[in-house]
């Protein structure tokens, strides 16, 4: 019997575990890439508690990520989840480049669909908006392969208000996928709002804070050689001195609450409403359950005004990510009119 209810993503029709699978660090900017049997006997741990939304990119690895879930999915069990892939990041081995061009749309839908060893994605993100081109241009292709039936739903990954907007109107987007936690709030303006105005659904990214509700400033000592984390803004000395501040409050509400911080701070995701799937990754089969049981901690409205009460503008210092690299908040794209012109 599946431990974990299903709700529907969006207004399109999809529907999801109400918590998703991050798959990005069994290959991929955590440390060297798991060993694929462990990755895939985690798979099918998390899709048999009814986990079965798993989340992958073109970019993890690169390409390596969903090759693994290619494997995972064999022998019946494509037909028991929710597949999410993206594209939109190109990558020759020293460039990374951002492009939402149709022909390249395509041919990475097409190598997905190839590597991921299936006939449909069920929802296909653009990963990071192309602001050389409008994004009707690039929303326009994606329509196509709705409608050839390689993708059944349309998704975009760190896109502003009003590129969401301006997308949408050229077919429905059934999720956005932005980074959402106790750390991470600033979507909650302008981008959320827009989201429920239209009918589309949530996809949380790094509900965790990137693995730092789970043991706080610690988690520095145990990452690997060539774990990205190490140069995120937040996680630098000047700043995690002042963070760990948040993860000493939140460990204590934990505490007084009989869960770990780690699962607060997912319950306190989940609690944003049903629009709303979070996907913490792990490697660990101990971990997943233990998010799994973030489903049945129950926080009570002035619990939840605790935690937003700790977790303000102010009690974070440090960007989500370092230069170069594109968010929402530079994925304006030109108008349509001054392309055709």
């Amino acid at each position: 019997m599946a431990r974990v209810p299903r709700v529907k993503l969006g207004s399109q029709g999809l529907e999801v575990s109400a918590q998703g699978l991050g798959c990005m660090g069994m290959s991929a900017f955590y440390g060297p890439p798991k060993p694929d049997d462990d990755m895939i006997h985690l798979i099918h741990h998390a899709v048999d508690a009814g986990v079965t939304f798993l989340d992958t990119s073109d970019i993890y690895g690169p390409k390596t990520n969903e090759i693994l879930l290619g494997k995972a999915l064999k022998g019946g069990i494509r037909e028991k989840v929710e597949l999410a892939t993206k594209f939109g990041i190109k990558y020759d081995g020293n460039v990374r480049e951002v492009c939402g061009d149709p022909a390249y749309v395509r041919a990475a839908c097409e190598a997905s669909l190839q590597r991921l060893e299936v006939d449909c994605i069920d929802l296909y993100y653009q990963h990071r908006i192309d602001t050389r081109l409008p994004i009707e241009i690039t929303m326009g292709e994606l329509k196509k392969l709705v409608e050839e039936g390689k993708i059944k739903y349309v998704g975009l990954s760190e896109a502003s208000a009003s590129t969401i907007r301006r997308a949408h109107a050229v077919h429905p987007i059934t999720a956005i996928q932005l980074e959402w936690s106790l750390w991470t709030r600033d979507v909650e303006d302008d981008i959320i709002p827009t989201c429920r105005e239209l009918g589309i659904g949530i996809v949380a990214y790094s509900p965790l804070g990137r693995g730092f509700f789970s043991s706080g400033p610690k988690m520095m000592e145990k990452l690997e050689e060539g774990d990205f984390r190490k140069y995120l803004p937040r996680f630098q000395p000047e700043n995690l001195d002042h963070n760990k501040i948040l993860f000493e409050r939140v460990n204590e509400i934990a505490a007084k609450k009989g869960c770990t911080p780690s699962q607060l701070a997912l319950a306190w995701v989940h609690h944003q409403g049903n629009d709303v799937v979070p996907i913490p990754g792990t490697t660990k089969i101990e971990n997943l359950e233990q998010n799994i049981g973030a489903l049945s901690v129950r926080l009570t409205p002035e619990e939840m005004a605790d935690l937003e009460s700790i977790a303000s503008a102010d009690s974070v210092k440090g960007s989500r990510y370092g230069a170069g690299i594109s968010t929402y908040l530079d994925s304006e794209t030109p108008p349509l009119s001054s392309w055709k012109s």
